[in-house]
């Protein structure tokens, strides 16, 4: 999308704002099904929670794509939506097995990763097919708040705890017809990931009712400029061919699942936020914009970067800024940034903010979350309303206190 575009969108919606290009989603989804197209059956499964406006998982069904969700909400959201139960995967951690109960009655695809639940489960509804959440004690991933592979995490069952698995399997009766790990977020290195493959496939291999390998995903999108990324298009091709590979040897074909939701959302999403005050200190220039990390906390999270630039003036003469919000914190988003001249009343443009901004957004300081709006077929649409006064009172109870 071009500055001018969206400096139309914020005069018409105001800000802060967040815009989604479907065109850039549609992209990326045909980029990673290309680089696995030599795979008889692929299916690439939407992380919900990168962004779950059911706008964007009504697109996806369009697309061909399943859904990958870590809540019964997800779950219902993605129902919602129009997709099929069975294209669907539940993959929770830390839940209970009453909310796994209730998920599995909506006829999708269970994933467990937890020794315990999965006994308990077991005995319970051995009928209803199960996949497993593998951890394959391999560290991967840009921080460590989204490296969950290690053998420290908290996600899956340790890969040294497969004979247990297959014993509860045994005196259970159930029925595994999957096998699933997911190592962490911005993966930059492929062997790692071909390493961790590898653990999963002598993890599939002692289980001969399976139907399906889920590799998660975590890969890398580009920040800024010049910035590594995943290559997906060469682990497209030394993944598939070990996949058939192994297919071969396992006597036929088994479906390869993804979840990629950085992947597919990140680079198609835009945040817009109007610069409310321009504060010049003994040593900084600050950049006061009209939102904060209530809106985006990723920077202030996970020290992530998000190029901005200044579609008001953008050929202005630069200087540097360290760009702030308005919440009573640090909430810095940027430090000395080299910016094009800013100006009270400019639009910043934040890039790379369709995953993981909106979906983590709150009402603290008791600020009102943004409005959400959607490119499709080259028309705008608002998929979600900026909220009002109303909606921070909606769910309180008032009391008469005098």
């Amino acid at each position: 999308m071009n500055r001018e575009q969206l400096l139309q969108l914020t005069e018409k919606y105001d800000s802060p704002l967040y815009v989604y290009d479907t065109q850039k989603i549609a992209s990326q989804y045909e980029r990673i099904t290309n680089a696995f197209s030599s795979v008889e059956q692929v299916q690439i499964n939407y992380a919900v929670k990168a962004l779950s406006n059911i706008n964007i998982l009504k697109y996806f069904k369009k697309l061909g794509a399943g859904l990958d969700t870590v809540s019964i909400q997800e779950v219902q959201l993605g129902l919602a939506s129009g997709v099929a139960p069975e294209k669907i995967i539940y993959t929770p951690n830390g839940v209970s097995l009453e909310e796994i109960e209730k998920v599995a009655q909506k006829g999708v695809q269970i994933n467990i990763d937890n020794l315990s639940i999965l006994e308990l489960f077991g005995q319970k509804h051995p009928e209803i097919p199960v996949c497993i959440r593998i951890n394959p004690h391999i560290m991967a991933g840009g921080n460590s708040k989204i490296s969950v592979g290690h053998i420290d995490s908290k996600f899956g069952i340790s890969i040294h705890q497969v004979p247990h698995i297959k014993r509860v399997v045994e005196n259970t009766g159930m029925h595994i017809n999957g096998i699933h790990m997911h190592t962490g977020s911005d993966i930059l290195d492929i062997d790692t990931f071909l390493r961790a493959s590898e653990i999963l496939f002598d993890v599939a291999k002692q289980f001969e009712s399976i139907d399906f390998i889920d590799f998660g995903s975590g890969f890398k999108v580009p920040y800024k400029e010049g910035d590594i990324s995943t290559d997906i298009e060469q682990l497209g091709v030394q993944l598939s061919e070990r996949f058939n590979e192994f297919c071969k040897d396992f006597g036929r074909n088994i479906t390869l699942m993804f979840e990629p939701g950085k992947f597919l959302v990140s680079e198609a999403g835009y945040f817009l936020a109007k610069v409310n005050v321009i504060k010049q200190t003994t040593s900084t220039v600050f950049a006061g914009i009209d939102s904060g990390f209530n809106h985006l906390v990723r920077p202030m999270m996970y020290d992530s970067f998000h190029n901005i630039t200044n579609i008001s003036n953008p050929e202005g003469r630069d200087r540097y800024y360290s760009v702030v919000g308005y919440i009573c914190e640090t909430d810095t988003f940027g430090s000395n940034r080299r910016i094009s001249e800013i100006s009270e009343g400019d639009i910043l443009c934040f890039h790379n903010a369709g995953a993981y901004c909106f979906s983590m957004a709150s009402n603290y300081n008791s600020r009102y979350r943004p409005a959400e709006v959607m490119i499709y077929e080259g028309n705008d649409y608002l998929i979600r309303k900026r909220e009002t006064f109303e909606d921070i009172l909606k769910n309180q109870e008032i009391l008469d206190i005098s």
